[in-house]
């Protein structure tokens, strides 16, 4: 295969070795994916696969469109120019949301939450509306991933008038939207995806477009880019293509030309393909022009201008900003309250892998805790879950799991009570008991709604708590001195199931 790498106005060759074929994985979940009426004769996921490699879109102009060349600043290229100053901008979608330390940790909930979806279309219980299912709840949970995922949800909630989208009345449809999901989650090839993409697309769903890819960055991010309107019209206006919503041969097409400006400018995106979405984004929001085509001055110091004001507006977007570090002060400062009263009362303490390096009471979060977490729990097929669990209490000596805290000062309540699940029933023996969730006083109800979902239901066998920030601050000192083991903290919280 041959792939055109465009630097400046020229244009090269390089040669690519051709893919592979996808490497066999294990097929849908059951017998229930693979023999809905009319799916006798649908190819394999090899066949399907084999014919759907990069090079059937790269001919499509809406991809070939993102050859497009852009002119210089100073002897820089316009678009990378763009990209330093995106990268730097505190309003940014690259600064508020994909640096953000919660990102990440929210994408194996997710997973999860896919998976359950799929597990209960296959047994027959998905039921045939969308509020209070297992997919509204995934779905809440990535509207919630910040400005960029903001309305993700509308592409999923039953419009009554026109009946969309079809997955809720059409038990056929709800099959092979569970057999889609369960092929994209079980895949490791990029053929393979495309086949299982293009599978649902044959289906033809009424109302269930590429949005849906918004499901599967979170199952692949290094493959598939968000979609939204506003990528879109980033999109459009930065490779001059004309990218319509609704179909996936258009997302697949405009994919293909993200795929190619990723790694023309890798050095400042990332193999994550939320970056480059999030340049998109920002352009087609109009937070940012694109830039100018290539040989025209006038344009391109008109373009400067409009780099110049969003600076300014940066700069008064700071207040924002430090309200949000505020909150993540704030979430750290619960942490160490938690830590320091865990040793007080004779635990061992581990704080969240990815927050061990906070700075905390004059040194760092994770100073006097747990170095590493007991073997026993590393066997649990959630761990790389349970590491991300804001604080754990742990059984001096015994290395035991006594208490498990998440924090939700802002974030998702979704991700932390997912974490928490794998916790309390990924171990062979009796379910934990000392679940607590830690949140500013006026989150109870937040907590209370989401205990609700169906697709908690198993919380309800478990004694989660409820400890109000105010009640922490309040008797923390308290308990410290006097205290010893749970009680005094059970005592203390609320219990929601």
């Amino acid at each position: 295969m041959i792939l055109l790498l465009v630097t400046g106005a020229a244009v090269t060759q390089r040669h690519v070795p051709a893919r592979r074929g996808p490497r066999k994985g294990r097929g849908p979940t059951s017998a229930r994916f693979a023999n809905v009426a009319g799916n006798a004769a649908a190819p394999s996921v090899r066949r399907v696969a084999s014919c759907c490699s990069r090079r059937q879109f790269s001919a499509q102009s809406t991809g070939a469109r993102a050859f497009r060349t852009y002119g210089t600043v100073q002897g820089v290229s316009a678009l990378r120019t763009l990209i330093e100053r995106w990268r730097d901008d505190a309003g940014g979608t690259y600064r508020t949301w994909f640096l953000w330390e919660e990102r990440l940790k929210n994408f194996r909930s997710i997973r999860r939450g896919i998976g359950e979806v799929v597990a209960e279309i296959d047994a027959g219980r998905f039921g045939n509306v969308y509020k209070g299912s297992s997919l509204e709840t995934v779905v809440k949970s990535i509207a919630e991933q910040r400005q960029i995922f903001k309305g993700a949800d509308h592409a999923f909630l039953w419009k009554p008038k026109l009946r969309i989208p079809d997955i809720y009345e059409s038990s056929a449809n709800q099959i092979a939207f569970g057999r889609f999901l369960d092929a994209c989650a079980c895949c490791s090839t990029e053929d393979a995806l495309l086949g299982a993409i293009r599978r649902l697309d044959a289906v033809k769903i009424k109302g269930l477009g590429p949005a849906a890819a918004n499901l599967l960055y979170f199952v692949h991010p290094t493959m598939t880019p968000p979609f939204n309107t506003a990528i879109v019209e980033g999109y459009n206006a930065l490779t001059g293509s004309k990218v319509k919503l609704g179909k996936w041969e258009e997302y697949l097409a405009m994919r293909e030309g993200i795929l190619r400006i990723n790694a023309e400018h890798r050095s400042l995106l990332s193999n994550d393909l939320g970056a480059v979405a999030g340049l998109l984004f920002d352009i087609g929001s109009a937070r940012y022009q694109a830039p100018p085509r290539v040989e025209d001055e006038s344009a391109t110091r008109a373009w400067e201008a409009d780099l110049a004001r969003v600076r300014e507006a940066a700069t008064k977007e700071r207040n924002a900003r430090t309200a949000e570090q505020d909150g993540d002060k704030t979430h750290t400062q619960i942490q160490g309250w938690l830590r320091d009263l865990g040793v007080a009362l004779g635990f061992d303490v581990w704080i969240a892998a990815n927050d061990r390096n906070r700075v905390w009471g004059g040194g760092k979060l994770g100073d006097g805790c747990l170095a590493s977490l007991p073997a026993a729990l590393a066997l649990l097929p959630g761990f790389d879950s349970i590491r991300l669990i804001d604080v754990l209490w742990l059984a001096g000596g015994r290395a035991e799991v006594e208490a498990a805290f998440e924090v939700e000062h802002t974030t998702s309540i979704y991700s932390g009570i997912v974490r928490m699940l794998d916790l309390a029933l990924g171990g062979p023996g009796e379910p934990l008991r000392g679940l607590f969730l830690v949140a500013p006083d006026d989150r109870e109800e937040d907590v209370r709604a989401q205990l609700r979902r169906p697709a908690f239901r198993r919380v309800a066998d478990l004694a989660v708590r409820y400890l109000p920030y105010s009640e922490l601050e309040k008797n923390r000192e308290a308990m410290a001195r006097f205290g010893h083991g749970l009680r005094p903290i059970e005592a203390l919280a609320r219990t929601l199931t």
